[in-house]
């Protein structure tokens, strides 16, 4: 087996493969949970919080920092 018939077969496989992934995402059994994902950025946030329960805030060392790292810029004895 030549290399062009190697690259031949690898660029079917591809083909087929593209067209398998764009079948499965526009199929009609899909579009519920494609529908639900795209209105994710909309969502409550109350629901995002009670759906997330493993996230929990940092517990601060020092008194009046709120653990917020992006907060605590430079030096701290300024």
């Amino acid at each position: 087996m030549d290399t062009g018939t190697f690259r031949g077969i690898i660029t079917f496989l591809l083909i087929v493969a593209f067209l398998g992934i764009t079948w499965w995402a526009y199929s009609r059994r899909r579009k519920p949970d494609f529908d639900e994902a795209a209105n994710l950025p909309f969502a409550e946030e109350d629901e995002q919080l009670t759906r997330d329960s493993s996230a929990s805030p940092r517990s601060s060392s020092e008194p009046g920092d709120n653990g917020d790292s992006r907060t605590n810029k430079g030096d701290r004895n300024t």
